[in-house]
């Protein structure tokens, strides 16, 4: 089994590993089945669209990527025949076979407008060769298998079915098809308006990954968006939904949704978790982006929250309220190669508080990072580490996923005092990288409502020269006096390579 040892080093004196099966991840473009038995392996399906995230009416074409491996050894199996179906909202939209040689199947779906068939799978048509034995569509060289249909022609959660019904040769059939299910959601985009008080009409945009959204309503007196949107509250179903995701963008010269501003969301009229509501003035020049992220454990407290009678409502309510301006402290992290990370802070959080750390990541062109993966642990004031982070998955990947390139992560500071960052990109989309890419910094926590903007940029390398790592050896050893070893601890200081 192939695995990673991340090492984020503390001073050369502690250290802190992380493992990692080289597996994929989940996103809202792809999706990975739980896996099966099949002989001595735990084979599963991954399902990956390419451009990940799709917006109705904005592409012609996109991939469909559907990879059949082991688990355990991350590795394809080959020859595979698979019967593929699209569904959404309980209608059939494609069935076809499908045959791949080396494991990755890759279909170009092309999507068809105004389909009028009762059925929608009617609309739609398959173009390529078949492959003698199995049946199964193929394209040779380059080229992909196609379907032409009413499939991403309206926004929604899309239900991919996969049967494997043959591997390792077209003539090998499997004694029962190993059948899995993956989920992938499209965007639409709803246009609304909201009057001021000024009496001033400004655009609104929702856009949903989910379904339509209806409903909508501003409150001049609060500033509070609301609207609805069609949802099965079942626990059956909610147990197969990883994220309902919104945006509700908002042009960046009304001040009361500026990106200066906190924000709180409920969900039926439940408080989400803080950590459900991103903002992101980076996106766009000329609109601020709020998101919902209500993930699948978020949705399962709701549920428990409201009880039995709520899981037959049928729908899902939003509201997000601005509840002020806020001051925040900050600072960035540096990697290796071009990425940047920016850490901020509300000011009124301070030390003695589980602070709400915001996380945002760019590449070397300064675009956000889609599915940034990082892990990341901090060291006191005296060197002590604590709240060493590497996510809830290391079967898939490591570390944890800012799914827009933005997240939120609530931290405790004991007291105040200069700490220590260790931060370490781990990988993005759907996989993690070769190489991991640590960085650090130390900054200042405060009493709550202070700022304390002053930070201590630290390369995000640390070299620590050979000799004085012989020197602490020896001196560990007894082999040299306090004051030798000393000596080479104010050469590090001297040099910077050590900050005080």
């Amino acid at each position: 089994m192939y695995t990673k040892i991340l090492l984020l080093s503390v001073l050369a004196v502690t250290a802190v590993p992380f493992l990692i099966d080289n597996a994929f991840g989940h996103g809202l473009g792809g999706d990975v089945a739980p896996p099966l038995s099949f002989g001595d392996m735990e084979v599963t399906v991954f399902t990956q669209l390419d451009p990940s995230d799709i917006t109705v009416g904005q592409v012609d074409s996109a991939n469909l990527s559907v990879r059949f491996y082991d688990t355990l050894t991350d590795v394809n199996l080959d020859q595979v025949t698979y019967r593929v179906e699209m569904w959404r909202d309980g209608d059939l939209l494609a069935r076809s076979l499908f045959y791949d040689k080396d494991g990755t199947l890759n279909v170009e779906i092309k999507p068809k407008m105004g389909c009028a068939a009762d059925k929608k799978w009617k609309c739609t048509q398959y173009y390529g060769e078949l492959e003698g034995t199995s049946g199964g569509l193929f394209a040779r060289g380059e080229g992909r298998p196609i379907i032409d249909g009413p499939i991403f022609d309206k926004g929604g959660l899309y239900n991919i079915k996969v049967d494997i019904e043959g591997a390792t040769s077209p003539k090998v059939l499997v004694a029962e098809p190993l059948s899995f299910e993956t989920f992938v959601s499209i965007a639409q985009e709803q246009n609304f308006f909201i009057q001021t008080a000024s009496a001033e009409e400004l655009p609104v945009t929702v856009k949903t990954y989910y379904d339509d959204v209806n409903n909508f309503e501003y409150s001049k007196s609060s500033h509070k968006i609301s609207f609805k949107m069609p949802f099965d509250w079942t626990p059956e179903y909610v147990e197969l939904v990883q994220v309902v995701h919104q945006e509700i963008r908002v042009p960046k010269s009304f001040d009361p949704y500026s990106a200066e501003t906190s924000f709180v969301g409920y969900v039926d009229g439940v408080k989400v978790d803080q950590r459900a509501l991103l903002i992101d003035p980076y996106s766009s020049e000329t609109e601020n982006i709020v998101h919902f992220l209500i993930t699948g454990n978020e949705l399962k407290r709701i549920n428990d929250e409201l009880g039995p009678s709520h899981q037959t409502s049928g729908e899902m309510f939003f509201e997000l309220m601005p509840e002020g301006a806020v001051q925040k402290n900050s600072f960035n992290v540096t990697f290796e190669n071009g990425y940047t990370a920016f850490i901020a802070w509300d000011t009124k959080y301070g030390a003695g508080q589980e602070i709400p750390f915001e996380f945002s990541f760019f590449n070397a062109s300064g675009e956000l990072v889609k599915d940034a993966i990082y892990a990341y642990a901090l060291a006191d004031p005296q060197g002590k580490q604590f709240n060493v982070v590497t996510g809830d998955t290391p079967e898939e990947f490591v570390g944890v996923k800012a799914l827009e390139g933005i997240s939120t992560e609530p931290i405790y500071i004991p007291t105040e005092g200069m700490y220590t960052l260790y931060l370490t990109l781990t990988g993005e989309g759907f996989f993690n990288y070769d190489t991991f890419y640590p960085g650090q910094h130390i900054f200042e926590v405060g009493s709550a409502g202070a700022s304390t903007s002053s930070t201590v940029p630290v390369s995000s390398v640390v070299s620590i020269p050979e000799w004085v790592k012989n020197n602490a050896g020896w001196w560990a050893a007894g082999e040299i006096d306090d004051n030798t070893f000393a000596n080479g601890i104010q050469y590090l200081i001297k040099e910077g390579i050590i900050a005080v």
